[in-house]
């Protein structure tokens, strides 16, 4: 494949930010981690980003075999770009990238967030230690679009969709679940304002966001 730019260097991690390091090439991996997406459902979890430049990364991600096009069977009968198996490789680097940056005091915190970057902080900042006694099935209903998680003893699954017999099913806005996940902020308080709704039991969504945490700031330790 010819690349457009490239460093010259014969480093391997070179190469890879050939083909990874354009601007908003890993976040168009990201939208891809949880499943199969249309174009303007990429578009959608990338507001700012041009549909031309949109194209373009898409084109060069396909070239570069990270993702490919398919379409689904009937009645979808629609085209979707997907994560090619090596490509789908690419989701630690992501997430211990959100990890690192969370820890920067430059991190501007509170600013809008996208649903699927929503649910993959959850398995960035999850804590299995704080898991290890845990065993809870939670729905998370995100700008209307279903979500589940499940922490058992340890380890956290988390994908797109409805969950199985959940114990509590909470809707809210990404900017609320985050507030409950990572800010601590109270439940009921929430729910009361409506910002936030539940169903099933409390406690169960308490536990699942008491097995997240932040890591401490660079230059705190």
């Amino acid at each position: 494949m010819a690349i457009k730019r490239s460093y010259e260097d014969g480093c391997a991690a070179a190469h890879a930010l050939d083909l990874v390091g354009e601007r908003w090439a890993l976040l168009i991996v990201r939208e891809l981690l949880l499943g199969p997406k249309r174009f303007t459902d990429i578009r959608a979890g990338l507001p700012t980003i041009s549909p031309n430049v949109l194209s373009q990364r898409l084109t060069e991600l396909e070239a570069s075999g990270i993702l490919q096009q398919r379409k689904l069977p009937p009645p979808a009968s629609i085209q979707v770009y997907e994560l090619t198996p090596w490509g789908a490789e690419l989701e630690p680097l992501v997430l211990n990238l959100a990890r690192w940056g969370v820890r920067s005091p430059t991190f501007r915190r509170g600013a809008a967030l996208g649903t699927d970057a929503l649910i993959l902080s959850f398995k960035a900042m999850f804590a299995p230690a704080a898991a290890l006694k845990q065993r809870v099935t939670i729905e998370l209903r995100v700008a209307e679009a279903p979500f589940f998680a499940i922490v058992d003893r340890g380890k956290l699954e988390v994908g797109r969709g409805p969950a199985s017999a959940p114990d509590a099913v909470l809707s809210a806005d990404p900017a609320t679940v985050l507030s409950l996940a990572y800010g601590k902020a109270d439940l009921d308080l929430m729910a009361a304002s409506g910002q936030a709704e539940y169903l099933g039991d409390k406690t169960a969504l308490l536990r699942f966001f008491s097995c997240f945490a932040l890591p401490a700031p660079a230059g705190s330790d």
